[in-house]
């Protein structure tokens, strides 16, 4: 009964009589608890249920099977705690019940399990150490806890899984360094130990993993120290994230021999120095080495290595100039939102007509070796005062115009207006104060902005292409909005969404998500932006806020309350991506939903039809865009899912497969699929 679209209950007897020894119902529909009759089902050889809607405790609803080999329970709405019983099934090879609600901690009496190769723990509440028992595990070949709540350190006894390929720790709060011991690991593939808060230096040791071929991720963590350059002798390895820690030092040229590796992100380091010389990093992406000390080479975006030495001569001048005036100038309004914002106050000379002399010019261009002052009138003399002609839009609160630097960097400069002669300070001061606290590949960077009583700017990245509100209007450019960009550009705002709203001490909620907030470069990535109305969530505190947001977005619940929740901009999520499906604003699809001949309709007619239909290679993921969308705007806040549940299933796809032909398969087939 594998992926065949049951649905209903699973029965309570269907091990009546002790015999059953497979039970193969996954990728279904079937909901309730798991069967009664399972508990005492000692025949059981193998079972799957995932990919279902099965609800429980798994705690009370399992018992002890001495002849179960396999059993896979994922992506179900399981609760509870492992079982320590599940040790007395010695012929176990496969246990997988990632993507539940399960909570406690890992029972160290899974050790006892010599036959298993495969545990998968992944995306649900467990806490706690990692049992060293697991390292006695010695056929284990794929251990994921990734996405928990468990701390502690890696147990040294790890170095004893010879036989371990796959290690996925990500998205915990595991710390300390990493155990020398691990090097025990020697078929290792893929280790992968995101986001958890490891310290210390990268062991040189990790360079002896051989095979390691798949990924080596430590980004998001606080490691120090250089980078070691014994991980060049990782010759198979194809992806290195080494992002977001406190990396000091050059980047080891030996990495220009990695031949195999075909992306390396090593930004939001100290590093400095040359890039080494190969075809890798000779086509790299830009974003793969921002905010460095000061990294330089022959590669685009990054400048060569005779001109770092100057800036970086010129800005520590800059920097000391700052701490030498901030503490004399103690008396000026100070516009200090955190400790990330480095206000600089400066005088203004005579740039151009304007002449305000309470000028701010807060962190403007750190990024782009630029003294701020200098950027500031640079700005006014390349816009010529902000003429017209150098305009590139325009919205509610201001204008923004392209400005051209000199090495080919360039930046767009948003111009804020004043409503009825009075800016709005909140507003500016907001998207300040959030842009300078998170850095994602998917949010559009601030570099600065200058402040003064007649006017307020803020300068970010120039993303080269338009929004996506008017690519989607537009009968030319959208052509090349194909199926395959249109599903990447929906996977780059949920990771925006989910990192501000996940990952983030404490989160941020944007309020405002449109398509016109949403912009996209050469390449169709998405970037979020407009952040002005976005708000930290502050923890045990009321977080009310005045409404915000763009009508025909803007969650319904908004019109009764207005505590600032993330639900809100999970609504906003959703007529995104049925505005991307459809290539036009859903406010008559979505105001219809309910009725019988809208239910009723076929899920092709509601497609954009100015381009071809999906491909079969596309069809199964754009139906998982329309049922995430359809679960995000559930008129029940709590009944939507969250944005890192999301991001996961966007990049697992896993939803049950819909056995019926594309054209044929209809809206009310695809609401409330999730739920």
């Amino acid at each position: 009964m594998f992926d065949n679209n049951l649905s209903g209950y699973l029965p309570s007897q269907v091990c009546k009589g002790g015999a059953l020894q497979r039970l193969i119902v996954a990728n279904n529909y079937f909901k309730g608890t798991i069967p009664s009759s399972l508990k005492n089902c000692s025949s059981l050889f193998r079972v799957r249920l995932e990919g279902n809607k099965l609800n429980g405790n798994i705690s009370e609803d399992f018992g002890i099977y001495p002849n179960l080999d396999y059993i896979d329970m994922s992506y179900n709405q399981l609760y509870g705690q492992i079982s320590p019983n599940w040790a007395y099934c010695p012929n176990l090879t496969k246990f997988r019940i990632s993507g539940n609600l399960l909570t406690g901690k890992i029972p160290s009496e899974l050790g006892k399990l010599l036959q298993l190769r495969f545990l998968d723990l992944f995306s649900n509440q467990l806490t706690g150490d990692i049992p060293k028992e697991l390292g006695t595990m010695s056929l284990l070949f794929n251990l994921t806890l990734s996405d928990n709540k468990i701390s502690g350190v890696i147990p040294l006894e790890f170095g004893n899984l010879s036989n371990l390929e796959i290690l996925d720790l990500s998205n915990n709060d595991i710390s300390g360094p990493i155990p020398p011991q691990l090097k025990g690991c020697i078929k290792l593939r893929m280790l992968n130990l995101r986001k958890n808060k490891f310290d210390g230096i990268i062991p040189s040791q990790i360079g002896e993993f051989k095979r390691l071929q798949d990924l080596l991720d430590l980004s998001h963590n606080l490691f120090g120290g250089e980078i070691p350059p014994q991980l060049a002798s990782l010759t198979y390895l194809t992806s290195l994230n080494l992002s977001h820690n406190n990396l000091s030092g050059a980047i080891p040229s030996s990495f220009g021999s990695m031949l195999d590796l075909t992306s390396i992100d090593v930004s939001y380091n100290n590093l400095e120095g040359p890039i080494p010389i190969s075809k890798l990093f000779q086509n790299s992406q830009a974003e793969w080495f921002i905010y460095n000390k000061g990294l330089c080479g022959e590669v685009p975006s990054l400048p060569s290595c005779e001109s770092i030495s100057i800036s970086t001569h010129h800005s520590i001048e800059n920097h000391i100039i700052f701490f030498l005036i901030i503490p004399i100038l103690g008396g000026w309004i100070l516009l200090g939102l955190s400790t990330m914002i480095i206000a600089a106050f400066c005088r203004r000379g005579k740039p151009t007509e304007q002449k305000d002399n309470d000028l701010i010019i807060g962190d403007l261009f750190s990024i782009l070796n630029f003294d701020g002052r200098v950027a500031y009138n640079y700005i006014i003399n390349a816009t010529k005062n902000f003429d017209e002609k150098y305009c590139i839009g325009s919205g509610t609160y201001g204008k923004v115009y392209k400005v051209e630097f000199p090495m080919e960097q360039v930046v767009a400069v948003k111009k804020l207006h004043p409503v009825e002669g009075v800016f709005d300070e909140k507003s500016f001061q907001s998207e300040i104060q959030v842009l300078t606290r998170i850095r994602h590949r998917n949010i559009v960077k601030l570099h600065g902005f200058c402040s003064s009583s007649g006017f307020k700017l803020l300068i970010y990245e120039y993303i080269e292409k338009r929004s996506l509100a008017s690519i989607l209007r537009s009968q030319e450019a959208v052509e090349e909005l194909n199926w395959e960009r249109r599903a990447h550009i929906i996977k780059n705002v949920a990771d925006a969404l989910s990192y501000i709203h996940h990952d983030c001490d404490p989160s941020i909620v944007h309020r405002d998500i449109s398509s016109n907030n949403i912009l996209l470069d050469f390449d169709f990535k998405a970037y979020l932006s407009d952040f002005g109305t976005a708000r930290v969530v502050q923890p045990n505190l009321s977080n009310c806020s005045m409404p915000a947001g763009t009508f025909g977005y803007a969650a319904p619940e908004l019109s009764y309350m207005i505590r600032v929740n993330e639900k809100c901009d999970v609504y906003s999520f959703g007529v995104v991506i049925l505005e991307v499906i459809m290539g036009r604003h859903p406010g008559d699809l979505i105001s219809s939903l309910s009725s019988s001949s809208v239910q009723h309709m076929l899920f092709s007619e509601v497609l954009d039809q100015r381009i071809l239909p999906p491909t079969a290679y596309m069809v199964k993921e754009v139906l998982l865009l329309a049922i995430i969308a359809f679960s995000c705007i559930h008129d029940i806040p709590q009944a939507r899912p969250t944005m890192q549940r999301i991001s996961q299933l966007l990049i697992s796809g896993n939803i049950p497969t819909i056995h019926e032909p594309f054209n044929s398969i209809k809206l009310c087939q695809l609401v409330e699929f999730l739920t």
